[in-house]
This record gives structure tokens, sequence and C-alpha cells, in this order.
């Protein structure tokens, strides 16, 4: 069952990315991995009473701006509005009503029926009189709440959970045993084509299987004796009211395929440089730790020497340094070049994400690391890495126990990292890295 998506709207500054955090149970909100492609919008899963559901945070809408960037603000927040099954309306009681919160208001009114009115920085009861001025925006009566204290956060949540449907999905969703592939990428880069060799080439059994996605149809494909569920996102296109949507995730069908794989091949092309929207879609299967293959499409297109290869490998590592692990292949739908290869690197790249490494290997390897490379802190504080276990696989987790999780700067979790992936391998897995100090509460997960 599809999970469901709720988007935060609001001017700037009433604590939008605050009461993402709030829900999230984020430190702080997500970022990608590379600068310069994080100003659009952010998702995270939110759980509570044993439900699931898709949070997105979104830039604060700002009207009449000659700001192109406030301009593409308001054109992520409008998309979100419209993937959305719920909104999130929040206003500032600090404040009250503006008249950029009145505008906002207009645009939400012909989403009346699915918009909840949430007032926050109430931060005692005096305040919640104040709170009533906010009906002339015609949402009914708003929803008092701190989201930096979390005051009220926890009544706000039944009553949005309230409005959900009972099919919604729960923490304990029914596990598949079949390896789930998502293939996505940008529009007219081939996903179709491939997914129909896949499917044609090895001469498969396909069988019709209700998607989650609103109106996608998945396929099983088998493989060697073994099915593969290869979820459609077939119909990514964008919206046709933002006009720069093609530069930007364009459906929530991208990310229900994401949440719902087990592995995610990117399509991009020999024929286009790498976009920002295939670094967004790169991003976030890094963060929700996918495995992950990169496939060129259409290479029966370039001109090629002795050195094209070489180019074009140093160009997608260079644009997308941040899943630097995950395998290239290059391949064409049209002439059926390489396809079959996909299929191969599937089987590989699954074997690397569950394979084990010993607990007394990998302490021995700890020990070297640390020694060649101490951590530090500006605190002055000693920092002791005491102990590493692996702790599962799928993605491959490693959990470090040390005195103060809090003292390892990102700086020394990217070194143990590429240590990892130096030392075992791991190609085309996304490896989870755990931090666990001496306090029960002092767990960080990064990488």
């Amino acid at each position: 069952m599809r999970k469901q998506v709720v988007a935060i709207v609001g001017r700037p500054n009433v604590g939008k990315s605050t009461l993402f955090n709030r829900l999230s149970r984020k430190r702080t909100a997500i970022i990608d991995f590379e600068p310069g492609i994080t100003r659009d919008r952010k998702y995270e899963d939110v759980s509570w009473n044993g439900k699931k559901f898709i949070i997105i945070d979104t830039g604060g809408i700002v009207a009449d701006s000659n700001e192109p960037m406030d301009h593409l603000i308001k054109a992520q927040a409008e998309l979100a509005m419209e993937e959305a099954d719920w909104i999130l309306f929040l206003v500032d009681a600090k404040t009250g009503v503006t008249d950029l919160d009145t505008m906002i208001g207009q645009i939400l009114g012909r989403k009346r029926e699915k918009v909840m009115l949430v007032v926050n920085k109430v931060d005692n009861e005096k305040d919640e009189l104040e709170i009533y001025d906010f009906m002339k925006l015609g949402f009914g009566e708003p929803f008092p709440i701190a989201a930096n204290s979390g005051r009220n956060t926890g009544n706000f949540l039944d009553e949005l959970l309230a409005n959900m449907p009972e099919t919604m999905v729960d923490d304990f969703e029914e596990e598949h045993d079949n390896l789930h592939i998502a293939i996505v990428g940008k529009p007219n880069v081939g996903k179709s084509s491939i997914t129909n060799c896949l499917l044609g080439e090895q001469q498969v059994i396909v069988s019709d299987i209700p998607g989650t996605t609103r109106d996608s149809i998945d396929s099983v494909l088998k493989y060697y004796g073994k099915e593969y569920v290869l979820v459609d996102t077939a119909g990514l296109r964008r919206k046709s009211k933002v006009k720069y949507g093609v530069e930007y995730f364009s459906s929530m069908r991208t990310i229900d395929a994401i949440d719902r794989a087990d592995l995610v091949i990117l399509i991009i092309t020999a024929e286009d440089e790498i976009s920002n929207q295939e670094q967004r879609i790169a991003s976030y299967v890094r963060r929700r730790f996918k495995d992950l293959i990169v496939v060129v499409n259409k290479w029966d297109l370039p001109e090629k020497d002795n050195s094209t290869l070489g180019q074009f490998v140093e160009r997608i590592k260079k644009e997308l340094s941040f899943i630097d692990y995950a395998p290239i292949l290059f391949v064409s739908a049209k002439t059926g070049q390489r396809i079959s290869k996909i299929m191969e690197k599937v089987v590989e790249v699954t074997e690397e994400s569950n394979k084990r490494i010993p607990t007394a290997q990998l302490n021995e390897f700890l020990e070297k690391i640390v020694y060649k490379h101490q951590p530090s802190n500006k605190t002055g504080k000693r920092i002791k890495i005491f102990y590493l276990t692996q702790a599962g696989v799928h993605p491959p987790t490693f959990i470090f126990f040390c005195n103060d999780a809090s003292l390892i700067k990102d700086e020394y979790k990217r070194y143990l990292h590429n240590q990892i992936r130096e030392e075992f391998g791991f190609a085309g897995a996304t490896i989870k890295l755990v931090f666990k100090g001496r306090k029960e509460d002092d767990v960080s997960i990064e990488y």
C-alpha cells in the first residue's frame, strides 16, 4: 500500500523546517550529499503510533518577488501541494495573519478538503487565545503547536492520522521475498525501452501485480530460476504548470518506486549532460540506503575512440561523486547492446549488499585505520572508538561503539566509510554507519 504524503507549506520563517525535523525526528533538515542541489522539496518518513507517512518540507512562498529562486521555490511548493494527499498550512502565532498568509490561503482554497491549518509558535495557553484570528483564512479551526519545543505535536499527529484512511501503511509492512528493482531517471532516457528489453530478452514469465503507486503496474522477471519485480516508473513526467519542472522531481512516482525498491537502476544517456534532476534522484537513493547501478543508455550514438569510455566514466564519477561506489554500465536499448549485463550486475550487487564481515576481522581493520588516522575534535576531548561490528545486511550496516558519538565529525565518518569500501568492497551497496555512544540516547546514523 502506498504511504500517504503530507506537505508542509507556508511563507518564510513560520517554522516549516523545524516542524519537518520534529516530525521526522532528525536533528537537522535533510540535505543532499552534494552542494547546490538542496533548494527543492525534502522528503522523510514519519512514524507515529505504528503508522507511517511521508512528510515533504518546502521553501517559504514569497509573493511578487523578482528573484528567480523565489519563483522556483514557489513552484516547488505548488508541486508539493499537487503531489500531497494532505497539506499542512503552517502560520505563525507571533506575527498573526499576514497578507502573504492570505495569498497562500487563496492558492490553497481549491484544495480545501485536504488542508489542515496549523498555527506554530503557540508556546503557552495565553498564546492559544490568539489563534482564532486565523479562522478568517477559511480553513476552519486551527490546530496550535510549538514545533521548536514539541508542545502539542503529539495531539496534532493524532488529529492528522485520524483523517487518514485505515489502509495507510504501518510499521509492519509485509515483507517481500522477491528483489524489487526500480528503474528510474528523467523523462526520455529510455526507462521503458530498457524495461521491455529486460522482460523480452530473457524470455521471462511476466504477470501483472497491482502496484502501490497511483496507477502503475509492476512486472515479474524470472532470471535463472529466480523472480525479480521491476517497479514501474514509466509514467514520470513533469507537471505542465511547472515550466522548469524537467530540472526537478516531477512526480511522487519516482519517490514511491525508490522507497519500495531494494535496488535502483538509474538511467542516464550518453547524449546528455548529467542534470540536476539526476543528481537529486541519485542523492535520494543514497539517503534511503538503496543498492544502486548507473546505466548509460544510447551508447550507440556517440562516436568513439580508445579514450571515449574512460572519459564518460570520469565525467559521471565527477558529477555523481557521492555515489562513486555504484557500478556503471554502457548499453543501448535500441540495438540491445550489453542489455544482458544489467541483470548480471544486479546479481553481483545483491551479493555484495548481503555480504557479512566477521567481527574479529572488522576489529583488526578498525585498529589499523584508527592508528593510521586518529579522530580529533576542536573541543580537545579524547575520542575513543572501542569496537566495530556489522549489525545487518542489505544495506550493510556497521555499528561503531565509542565514548561520545557527538564528537565524531562528518569528515571522520567519511574517512571510515571510505576505508570500509577500500578494504571490503560492497560495490553498488549503500553502506550505513551507526555511531553509538555510552549514553543510551547518544546514537547518530550517517552515510
